[in-house]
Order: structure tokens, then sequence, then C-alpha cells
């Protein structure tokens, strides 16, 4: 664990502009359209108005509140009120309602902000936020690939990308009963290293920070390890790493006790697939 990272986020983990650029272009016309609401002195009236003549603003109007959803739950002293923005399901007075209450007539009337383009560019990069972690997942995957590649092995000839359980099974003829509980339950590996006598399943990833899904991790691989430990032909491998795991280290240990294939990415530095699983 002392040669643990805090991070392997490049440049691109922070934020991804390119989505958020094309989230934003899909509803730009219909923003544009919202635009003339700003600083309007009878903003409620002109709403009305402007939905009567472009009835497609409705759909812009959830990402103002920084929600992607089109159904929106709201609850009041008479009761609950699913309002659809994909089509209107409830009169436009109900919706006056909804903007008044939310504060998106306060927003544009008042001009907080002077256009809606820019703001929900600005929302958008908010939200993209939330979807970091799986950024970081994928920066660990790639990096992990990274040192496949160096060690000569071959996409889709000797080492494979997400393959499920089923599959392995089908493609080299070999009973993984033992992890799919008799076929039951199905699992993916990130990656998949195929040797003359042995298939390697492997795992990868990286927490930054703490969290219950650490622990949960860390049993599940246990469970895994346990279960494979025994088998002819498959052997499992599990490739972690980041600070995160400070905070789960006991787990961790547990996992590590049991599972002889445990790395991270200074093993990786190391050479340790070409010493290890070639």
């Amino acid at each position: 664990m002392a040669g643990f990272r805090s991070a392997i986020a490049g440049y691109r983990y922070f934020t991804d502009f390119e989505k958020i650029y094309r989230n934003v272009d899909a509803i730009k016309v219909e923003l544009n359209i919202m635009n003339s609401l700003v600083g309007s002195k009878t903003i409620e009236k002109d709403f009305i108005a402007l939905y009567k003549r472009y009835p497609e603003i409705l759909k812009c109007i959830p990402i103002l509140i920084a929600k992607r959803e089109f159904d929106i739950l709201t609850v009041d002293s008479d009761g609950e009120h699913m309002f659809n923005f994909r089509e209107a399901n409830y009169s436009i007075g109900d919706y006056v309602i909804f903007m008044r209450e939310t504060g998106l007539f306060d927003l544009m009337q008042n001009k907080h902000i002077q256009n809606l383009v820019d703001y929900v560019t600005g929302v958008e990069a908010g939200l993209d936020s939330n979807a970091r972690k799986n950024r970081g997942g994928h920066a660990m995957e790639d990096l992990v690939e990274s040192f496949i590649v160096k060690a000569g092995l071959v996409k889709d000839k000797t080492y494979f990308k997400e393959m499920y359980i089923h599959e392995i099974e089908q493609k080299w003829n070999i009973d993984l009963s033992c992890i799919s509980n008799k076929g039951k339950t199905e699992k993916r590996f990130d990656f998949v290293i195929k040797r003359s006598k042995m298939i390697y399943g492997i795992e990868t990833n990286f927490y930054a920070s703490s969290g219950s899904k650490l622990n949960e991790t860390a049993r599940s691989y246990k469970t895994l390890a346990l279960e494979t430990k025994d088998h002819p032909n498959f052997t499992f491998v599990w490739i972690t790493d980041g600070h995160g795991w400070g905070s789960a280290m006991n787990n961790l240990r547990e996992t590590f006790d049991v599972l002889e294939n445990m790395y991270c990415i200074l093993d990786l530095e190391d050479g340790v697939i070409s010493k290890k699983l070639i």
C-alpha cells in the first residue's frame, strides 16, 4: 500500500466538454427561444404566449433546474404532481406554477443570468462531475491495457476486453460454473488473457477516496478468489490501486491473504504481466 497512488487522472478526467457541448446543442434552439423571457416584466404572461407558439420549449425546462429526467415529481398542499416535460400532461397554468415555485421565473425575470445557453453549459459542467467516477474506472482500465499491450499481447487474439463468463466458456470450452453458480449468475471481466494452459480473468479498479464500495469489492473478490483457487485452467487476477484503500485496509488484506495474483500500478511498472501472466 505504500506504493498506492493518490490519482491517475489525465487532463480529460475532470470535465468532458465534448459531451457537454453535445447536450447543449441538442436544445440550443429551444434555449434561445426561452432567452426572450430574460428580463421580462410580465414573464408569466409572456411564458404562456411563448409556450402556445413554441410548445417544444417544454423539453429544455428540466435542465434549468439541473435535472436530466423529463418526468419530475413535485409535492405541495394539493398532493403529488408528476410533470411530463416531453409532452404536456397538465395545463399551462400548472406549468406556470412549476416555473414560479422552482424559482425559474425569478432567475430569468430578475436577470440573475443573461443567457440560458451559457447557463445550461454551466449546469451541464456541474452535472458532468458525477461522471468522474466512471471516467476514473476507465482511466484505470486504459492504464492496465497499456501495460498489457506493452507486454506483447494482442487485442482479440491473446487478450480480450469485457468478456462475460458464458463467452469465456463458449470460446475455450471451459467450465466456470464454480463462479457462475452453475450458470445462474453472470459476471464480466475487464480483461481476459489467454495463454496455452491458462486463462486469466482480470478485474481492475482505482479508488481515490474511501466509501462502502471498497469493502463490498474486497469481499466480492475474496469470494471469487476462493471459488477459483483450485481451478486447473482459470486464474483470477485483481489489479487495484488508490489511496481510498487506506480506510478499508483490513478488508483489502483479507483478500490479499487468499488471492495470489493481486497487483497494483507499481507492480505493472515492474513488469508483473510479463513475469506472472505470460
